[in-house]
């Protein structure tokens, strides 16, 4: 890392036991090529447990870490968080970088110092996604729908404010860049975010099951999924928890089983074996995709948003194709690509060793290689703009 004139900060929205995922993949990453910077997040859950890799650490945290069941439930004070993320001091920091998907970008830094975001998302239920989101609301049920809808208005109001605060944006694929254009009005710079690609197996012998991994909750569209392995009867296996569980299981045929929850190891060989991975999910990038793909294991997914960054479609006539795109958002469009899937025995053309190749260009390391070249960039040409105020106010008057 180019040297720097003193520490840097890190700010990520909550450090929670609840919440491991791509997010903190991304902050594990940027901690390792800093070295150790400070942290600091609204609220932290994890530096006092000992099994955590956040054990022991100093993180600077917000008023929201003592209100009551602020750590375990921080998302329920949605209205104070962009409040509670202005109020961290990150002064003598001179580079500040802060991985957002809600309010961390917003936090406040001087002109002297260099802030860089990484941005895995502008904040879904308030931008393209709120109507859906409002349709799944309990409170929205109840009647409180045009509070929400001006508590969202505002929440939008601030997060093309605070987008203005960055001195440059790292977007987690193409798609969050052009959601970042068209609703913060700004320029990112695209950085898929790391997957740990090592520490899946390729080389097994597969079987002919189809498998679906992921939370069960409305947006995943688990149920598109199990709907169109209804219809086609092939074998689907489930893997995960969330509050669509039950509605799933009362839908499932006999050719579909969900397992809930399972141990890594477990979803590991699920993933060694299959015969493809199915997803039907809108995603900003998608790790789980990129995982199948590590595994050895096509994949089955919808043609929009993230995956048109990670998943060679087998149909455009690319080379290195890693599986099988369906267009449309529908159970008939998902059936097709299952039956033309089948009728060809398209996964003879996706060999595991070519998948695994593909996969390894989302590797840690590369995010390393990446984000540290970016960071030197803009660190680079912040100090250059820093000397060159410098200099406009030496210039005498008069």
């Amino acid at each position: 890392m180019a040297s720097l004139p003193g520490p840097a900060a890190l700010v990520h929205e909550w450090f929670t036991p609840r919440s491991v995922g791509g997010a903190e993949l991304v902050v594990q990453q940027f901690d390792a090529l800093l070295e150790q910077p400070q942290l600091a997040a609204l609220v932290d859950g994890e530096s006092a447990r000992p099994e955590s890799w956040l054990a022991g650490r100093s993180i600077h945290t917000s008023f929201v870490q003592h209100l009551p069941w602020g750590v375990s439930h921080v998302q329920q004070y949605l209205p104070l968080l962009p409040l509670a993320i202005e109020q961290l001091d990150l002064a003598p920091y001179p580079l500040v970088i802060s991985s957002s998907h809600l309010v961390a970008k917003g936090v406040l830094t001087s002109p002297d110092q260099c802030h860089l975001s990484y941005v895995h998302t502008p904040v879904r239920y308030a931008w393209d996604q709120m109507h859906s989101y409002l349709r799944q609301s309990a409170l929205a049920r109840r009647g409180l729908s045009p509070l929400i809808r001006w508590q969202l208005h505002r929440l939008r109001q601030w997060d093309v404010l605070s987008a203005q605060r960055p001195d440059a944006l790292i977007a987690n694929s193409r798609f969050t860049a052009a959601r970042i254009r068209r609703y913060w009005g700004r320029s990112s710079t695209v950085v898929h975010p790391p997957v740990a690609v090592e520490r899946f197996r390729w080389d097994q012998p597969r079987s002919d099951v189809y498998l679906c991994l992921c939370r069960l909750v409305p947006y995943k569209r688990v149920d598109l999924v199990v709907q169109a392995f209804n219809a086609t009867g092939l074998p689907l296996v489930v893997i995960g928890d969330g509050p669509e569980r039950q509605r799933l299981e009362a839908m499932a045929g006999p050719n579909v089983r969900l397992l809930g929850r399972l141990p890594q190891e477990q979803v590991n060989d699920w993933l060694a074996s299959c015969r493809a991975y199915v997803y039907a999910g809108l995603e900003d990038f998608g790790i789980a995709p990129v995982e199948a793909m590590a595994s050895g294991a096509p994949v089955i997914g919808l043609g929009q948003g993230g995956l048109l960054d990670s998943v060679r479609c087998l149909s455009s006539g690319c080379d290195q194709p890693t599986g099988l795109l369906f267009p449309q958002h529908v159970v008939p469009s998902l059936v097709a690509a299952l039956e033309h899937f089948e009728a060809n025995r398209l996964w003879t053309q996706l060999p595991a060793d070519s998948l695994r190749q593909w996969a390894e260009r989302f590797s840690p390391q590369r995010f390393r290689q990446r984000s540290q070249a970016l960071i030197e960039q803009v660190w680079s040409r912040h100090q250059r703009q820093l000397a060159q105020r410098g200099r406009a106010m030496s210039v005498p008057l008069g």
